[in-house]
């Protein structure tokens, strides 16, 4: 059978994404569910120590790092006001040309940034919590992730709270 060729326009991707942390800082995870057509993939990992924060935006860059096409057309839905109205409100740009000075994550921001300009990227935020069928399976995945017994290090909270180390 040949390889599937896309004529046009790549295809339009679905994501959903949540971060937990067990505590702020505490125990935490990210839970995704990435859409295309009739392709479903999910993915989760927890970490020993980071925020919330973090783990919402390390959910986003994860699902866009996990996309195989460049130039996809991506909705992203996250129940994170945080990362939706950096993005969308354009805050982040002025962020990235001020340095990042004062902003918290900004080994993360860069990542983002990296990957996000790579796709035509659209956030929309959603409550959480309110019966919406994947953003409860993003929920539960990361909360199952910070709740793991393989936890990951978050380096870059390390250096968030401790510059000079």
């Amino acid at each position: 059978m040949p390889a599937l060729r896309y004529m046009g326009k790549p295809p339009g991707i679905t994501v959903y994404t949540d971060g937990a942390a067990l505590g702020n800082p505490g125990p935490g995870g990210y839970g995704i569910v990435l859409l295309s057509g009739r392709h479903r993939k999910e993915i989760s990992q927890g970490y020993r120590l980071t925020t919330n924060n973090r783990m919402e935006l390390l959910a986003v860059i994860v699902a866009l790092e996990s996309l195989k096409i460049p130039g996809s057309n991506v909705t992203v839905y996250t129940d994170s006001r945080y990362v939706a109205d950096a993005v969308e409100k354009k805050w982040l740009f002025g962020w990235e040309r001020n340095g990042f000075k004062k902003k918290k994550n900004p080994d993360l921001w860069q990542r983002f940034l990296a990957v996000f300009r790579k796709h035509k990227v659209k956030f929309i935020w959603v409550k959480g919590h309110a019966n919406i069928p994947e953003n409860e399976t993003c929920d539960r995945l990361a909360v199952q992730a910070a709740k793991s017994s393989e936890l990951l290090d978050d380096e870059g909270y390390y250096k968030d709270i401790n510059p000079t180390a």
